[in-house]
């Protein structure tokens, strides 16, 4: 079960998702899925652009490229781990002339 939820704030899910995206160096399949957790949550939480009104304008846009790009690929990591697949194929000719 997930550790984060509905209640979660922004600092628990950004600790979630640093403290697992040591899933492939890790092996952990667990950490994988709770980082692909914390990345939907990211993605629902920041928002595409910030400002701040009066004379300074500050404006702040934010770019969830890179977190779309992680989230596919810890997913596509938890497919192969969990499957036993590693897309490669090995040829024996083994018998062949026999």
């Amino acid at each position: 079960m997930s550790t984060l939820s509905s209640s979660s704030t922004y600092d628990e899910i950004t600790a979630a998702y640093y403290d697992n995206a040591s899933y492939e160096e890790d092996s952990s399949l667990e950490k994988a899925a709770a980082f692909i957790t914390a990345c939907r949550f990211l993605l629902r939480l920041i928002p595409k652009r910030t400002a701040q009104g009066g004379r300074g304008g500050n404006e702040t846009e934010f770019d969830v490229t890179v977190i779309r790009q992680e989230l596919q690929d810890a997913r596509r990591w938890l497919a192969f781990s969990t499957t036993g697949s590693s897309g490669v194929r090995h040829v024996s000719l083994e018998g062949f002339r026999d």
